[in-house]
């Protein structure tokens, strides 16, 4: 449709659980961003990738392929606000013990 999102993301550069913060800009001029952005911070690299998307609850299920790396996949839990850390790291256990991947397409 046109339309696209500048998406920031606040997190460490670990593996495993982590607490991230984002913020999100709808753009419905996705060229134009692109091309003030490269303005004012120059370009370092380009990733191409295909999302797809899947929810099973509070967890976005996201399986990417990007071009030249291969396949990955990235389970983001979605908290709520009154919901701890703790919490969310329980999500992720009870998706993976009711196996909730073989629901989404791809996953074995």
């Amino acid at each position: 449709n046109g339309s696209g999102q500048l998406i920031f993301y606040e997190r460490p550069d670990t593996d495993g659980p982590k607490l991230s913060r984002y913020s999100i800009s709808p753009t419905s001029d996705p060229p134009s961003l692109k091309a003030v952005l490269s303005d004012a911070l120059g370009v370092k690299g380009e990733v191409r990738k295909e999302r797809r998307l899947f929810l099973i609850g509070q967890t976005r299920v996201h399986l990417d392929t990007v071009e030249g790396l291969g396949h990955f996949m990235e389970l983001e839990v979605v908290m709520r606000p009154e919901q701890s850390v703790n919490e969310g790291q329980q999500l992720l256990v009870l998706a993976d013990s009711r196996d909730e991947r073989r629901n989404v397409p791809g996953c074995s």
